[in-house]
């Protein structure tokens, strides 16, 4: 899956775009995709292999509010 910015990057699939995902970034500028569902649920990894294609846990973030 590649992201919108032209540059080739791998984007982080649904993670981009899911209430469970805390972005960290480090003072480098390094991005880590944290998935909040691992604090409670040991079948989510903490920082999952990108991109996420699917996911059970996976839910859209509501735009509209």
């Amino acid at each position: 899956m590649m992201n919108d910015s032209g540059g080739g990057e791998q984007g982080a699939g649904l993670c981009e775009r899911c209430v469970n995902v805390k972005i960290v970034e480090s003072a480098r500028g390094s991005r880590f995709y944290l998935c909040q569902l691992s604090a409670t649920d040991p079948r989510f990894p903490k920082y999952p292999r990108l991109p996420v294609l699917r996911c059970s846990g996976f839910r859209p973030v509501d735009r509209d509010r």
